[in-house]
């Protein structure tokens, strides 16, 4: 059994979503999936640092960082905690402008840049929960569909060699989820 550490900065959507997943047969049945949320809502840099000195342990294999890009503020020092990342192994899945996009393409698809108040408020509406928190229950069922949607707006921003992190609307959880065989 491969053991692989998620770190989050959100407290809410991001967790549910992590612990929706370790209850997948294909993953609860071959991957120890833990999940750590820093207490002080971590930045990206902090949350890449914390993952590369948790990946030097020999019982973990993978460690992997969620977070958001987050519009019109974006988080400050985003290309160091991505370059860190590609220089410690930590895998990344950034979302932008943030988590609740990844929601989103459960639903539908989305093409045009979006704030994260307006995803936020479109997620919401989508799913009609009130606050941050979801029930992972909705969404798991829609994880291929989200997973083609966000593969497409990847490719979209590659031919329109729109880089990070200018490609909103993005959003890289297909890549866990691949890695995690839930795809």
């Amino acid at each position: 059994m491969r053991t692989v550490v998620v770190f989050c900065e959100g407290k809410n959507s991001e967790p549910d979503y992590i612990n929706g997943l370790k209850n997948l047969p294909e993953i609860a049945d071959n991957t120890a999936l833990n999940l750590e949320i820093h207490p002080e809502q971590g930045v990206p840099l902090t949350l890449v640092q914390m993952a590369a000195e948790r990946l030097a342990d020999p019982e973990v294999d993978e460690c992997w960082c969620i977070f958001d890009v987050e519009w019109p503020k974006n988080h400050p020092n985003l290309l160091r905690a991505k370059q860190l990342a590609q220089g410690k192994g930590v895998r990344l899945v950034i979302s932008n402008p943030c988590f609740e996009l990844w929601l989103i393409l459960h639903h539908r698809g989305y093409t045009r840049f979006i704030s994260t108040a307006e995803a936020e408020s479109l997620s919401r509406s989508l799913d009609g929960r009130a606050g941050k928190s979801i029930d992972s229950s909705v969404y798991l069922p829609l994880r291929k569909q989200a997973a083609r949607r966000a593969e497409q707006l990847e490719k979209r921003h590659e031919n329109n060699d729109t880089i990070f992190p200018d490609d909103n609307p993005s959003s890289g959880m297909h890549h866990l989820l691949r890695a995690l065989s839930a795809i």
